[in-house]
C-alpha cells in the first residue's frame, strides 16, 4: 500500500499516521509499514520510527502482533470492569464488591429529602460538606489549602480533572499494570498514556522519574489497593516519590483512593506540602455500592475552581438527594461498623484463597482490595481458556497492560464472595489449568 506518511521526528511521524487513520485511509486491522522500511523511506533513524510506533501503541491506535506485524487497532473498546455480559460461566473476574456487604440504605431514605434545592445554590450539601472536609483533611498536610468538589463517581472526577488541565496528545503517567477505567478515560480523552511500573510498594521511583522526563502533564496514582495488583504505597516509597515530584510542582497529581474506608493499609500520599496542582479523590462506590455514583475530591484552589467550571450548577451537579443519603449513611454508627466488617471480610477471604492456591502449587500473595493478582508460570490467557472449560471466567493480566509484558503471566481473580467449597474447587482448577496450559505450550514448542 502506498501511504503518504511524513515527518522527521517521532511526534511528527505518529501524527502523520494518526491522521491517515482518522481520515479512513487506514482501516482497523490493516498493516502499517515495518519499522525498518518506514525509516528508510523517511530517511530517519530506526529508533525514531520505533518511538513513533510506541506512542501510537500506548494511545491504543495501533497494535503489534509479533510475526503478524503492526496493525491499526480495531474499534473495540478497552475491557471494562464488572460482570461479563451473556456469560453462563461463574465469573471470578468482576472486580465487584459483595452485594451482601453493601449497607442497606432504606432506613435513611425517608428523612433525606429536606428543602428543595434551586438553581444557583451551593452545589455541595452542607451536611456532606462538613463530614467530607473532616474525612479528607485527616490525610492531607495541615498547611494544605484544600477545596472540596462533589462529582458523579471517581471516574467522572478523573475525567474532569484531566480535561481541565490537559489538551489532546498531552501525556499522562499511569500505573502499569493499570486500572481499566483509567486506561479507557485517557484514551477516550485523546491523551497519551505513559506507563509507570508498579511493584509491591506502589509506583516505582525510576518509573515516575522517567515519565516526568518525558514531559507528562499529569500523574494518576492509586495510593492503596491498586487495581489490579493490590499494591499499597509504603511510607518509604511515598517519601521517595515526593522527592521526585518536588522538581515538578505544577504537574497535576491525582490520587484515586478508591478503597478508602475498606482498606486494611495506612494511607500515604504522593502530594508534598509544596505541590501546586493536586487532587485526592475518594468514591463511595466500593463501600456503599456502585449505584451510589458519588465521589469527594479535595484539591488545591485553582484546580477546584477549574473543576467547578465543568460542573455547572443546574446541569451536571450531583443530586442533593444522593448527597444527603450518602451523608446519612456515613454518619450512622451501624453503617460504619458494617463497612469495617466488610473490609476485614475481603482481606480474610483473599488471604484464605491465597493459602489454598499456595497449597495447590501456585504460590501467591494477598495485597489489599477486592481482587487477587496471581503470578503464573505460563501465559495467563492460556490458563483463562483452560478455566473456561472448567466453568470459570477469569481476567488475564494482559487486559491491564500498558507496557509491562510481565503482566501477561498474571491472573486477576475476584474470589471474596465464594464459599469454602467453591474456593477450594477454583484453587484446584487454577492449578489444573496451569498444568494443562503448560502441557499445550510444550507440545507446540516440540512441534
Amino acid at each position: 500500500m502506498d501511504l503518504d506518511i511524513g515527518g522527521r521526528s517521532a511526534a511528527e511521524i505518529a501524527e502523520s499516521l494518526r491522521a491517515l487513520i482518522e481520515r479512513g485511509d487506514l482501516h482497523p486491522g490493516e498493516a502499517i509499514p515495518p519499522v525498518r522500511a518506514l525509516a528508510e523511506q523517511l530517511g530517519v533513524n530506526r529508533n525514531t520510527v520505533v518511538a513513533a510506533y510506541r506512542q501510537l501503541a500506548q494511545a491504543g491506535v495501533i497494535v503489534t502482533r509479533g510475526r503478524g506485524g503492526t496493525r491499526v487497532a480495531d474499534l473495540s473498546p478497552v475491557a471494562q470492569e464488572g460482570f461479563a455480559a451473556g456469560s453462563v460461566l461463574r465469573d471470578v473476574g468482576t472486580g465487584n464488591p459483595d452485594p451482601e456487604r453493601i449497607p442497606d440504605p432504606s432506613f435513611a431514605l425517608a428523612g433525606m429529602a429536606g428543602r428543595p434545592v434551586l438553581y444557583g445554590e451551593p452545589v455541595i450539601d452542607p451536611g456532606l460538606e462538613a463530614w467530607a472536609r473532616e474525612w479528607m483533611r485527616a490525610d492531607l498536610a495541615p498547611e494544605a489549602d484544600m477545596r472540596l468538589t462533589i462529582t458523579s463517581g471517581a471516574a467522572d472526577a478523573v475525567e474532569r480533572l484531566l480535561a481541565q488541565a490537559l489538551t489532546r496528545d498531552d501525556s499522562v503517567a499511569l500505573e502499569d499494570p493499570c486500572f481499566l477505567t483509567s486506561i479507557h478515560t485517557v484514551r477516550i480523552g485523546g491523551y497519551r498514556p505513559v506507563p509507570v511500573p508498579v511493584d509491591d510498594e506502589g509506583m516505582t521511583v525510576a518509573g515516575l522519574h522517567a515519565a516526568l522526563e518525558l514531559g507528562v502533564r499529569a500523574v494518576v496514582h492509586t495510593p492503596r489497593a491498586q487495581n489490579p495488583t493490590g499494591a499499597s504505597l509504603s511510607a518509604r516509597r511515598a517519601a521517595e516519590l515526593r522527592d521526585v515530584l518536588r522538581e515538578h510542582p505544577y504537574v497535576l497529581v491525582i490520587e484515586d483512593d478508591h478503597f478508602s474506608l475498606l482498606s486494611q493499609r495506612p494511607f500515604h500520599s504522593l502530594i508534598g506540602p509544596d505541590h501546586r496542582r493536586w487532587a485526592l479523590v475518594r468514591s463511595v462506590s466500593k463501600f456503599l455500592g456502585p449505584d451510589m455514583c458519588l465521589a469527594v475530591t479535595a484539591s488545591d484552589p485553582e484546580t477546584a475552581e477549574r473543576l467547578a467550571m465543568r460542573l455547572t450548577p443546574g446541569t451536571t451537579w450531583v443530586s442533593h438527594l444522593l448527597q444527603r443519603l450518602t451523608h446519612a449513611l456515613v454518619t450512622d454508627a451501624g453503617t460504619m461498623a458494617a463497612i469495617g466488617r466488610a473490609g476485614a471480610h475481603y482481606a480474610e477471604r483473599n488471604a484464605a484463597f491465597v493459602d489454598l492456591l499456595t497449597t495447590a502449587g501456585i504460590p501467591a500473595d494477598a495485597g489489599d482490595g477486592l481482587n487477587l493478582w496471581i503470578p503464573l508460570p505460563v501465559p495467563a490467557r492460556a490458563v483463562s481458556e483452560q478455566l473456561m472449560r472448567r466453568g470459570w471466567l477469569a481476567r488475564p493480566g494482559d487486559e491491564f497492560v500498558l507496557g509491562d509484558d510481565r503482566a501477561s503471566d498474571r491472573l486477576r481473580l475476584t474470589v471474596h464472595d465464594l464459599d469454602d467449597a467453591d474456593a477450594q474447587r477454583l484453587a484446584a482448577d487454577v492449578a489444573a489449568a496451569v498444568r494443562a496450559a503448560g502441557g499445550r505450550l510444550a507440545t507446540r514448542e516440540v512441534a
